[in-house]
């Protein structure tokens, strides 16, 4: 079975957010280092070691920033930000132009997928983010076989979808 979508715009304001979400979730381990920066105010009290770590922390958050908003005004990656439409089955996704042009992608290459709120969302790397809103699929059916064919490749837990069917 072959699902195909309607055209979908990917507006930049979503992309930065998603992209930031997921490099805060896969890096959570930085904020632990702030918190050890900060912890040594209790061996050398020293009201800049709070301050060095909260600077640190926000340079670093504000470097992801730059990085995702940077993608966005990129001549290469105006791609991204057309309407595309996506035939999606079992073997690949095909990402659509028009109907004519198109690129496949398949599924070995995309390294995790998440579902979260109404849409699906499937991660190539950490720049590269294909958002697939419900709205799109044209039967609930077609979404489910979405989340199925995600399940099978181990892109996704089944604990996560059921959270999401809640």
């Amino acid at each position: 079975m072959i699902v195909k979508t309607k055209k979908y715009k990917l507006e930049t304001k979503t992309y930065i957010g998603l992209g930031m979400k997921n490099i805060l979730r896969e890096q959570w381990w930085v904020f632990l280092i702030a918190a050890a920066i900060m912890a040594m105010y209790f061996v050398l009290p020293s009201i800049w070691w709070i301050i060095g770590a909260v600077i640190a922390l926000i340079l670093y958050i504000l470097f992801w920033l730059i990085q995702f908003t940077g993608v966005t005004q990129m001549e290469q990656n105006k791609i991204l930000f057309d309407k595309l439409s996506y035939e999606i089955s079992s073997q690949q996704v095909l990402i659509k132009v028009n109907p004519r042009q198109g690129m496949p992608l398949a599924w070995n290459m995309i390294k995790k997928a998440t579902i979260e709120g109404e849409a699906i969302n499937l991660f190539v790397s950490k720049a590269q983010i294909i958002h697939l809103p419900f709205r799109i699929f044209n039967t609930d059916n077609e979404r489910r076989f979405v989340e199925t064919i995600l399940k099978r490749k181990g892109l996704i837990k089944d604990k996560e979808a059921a959270v999401q069917a809640k």
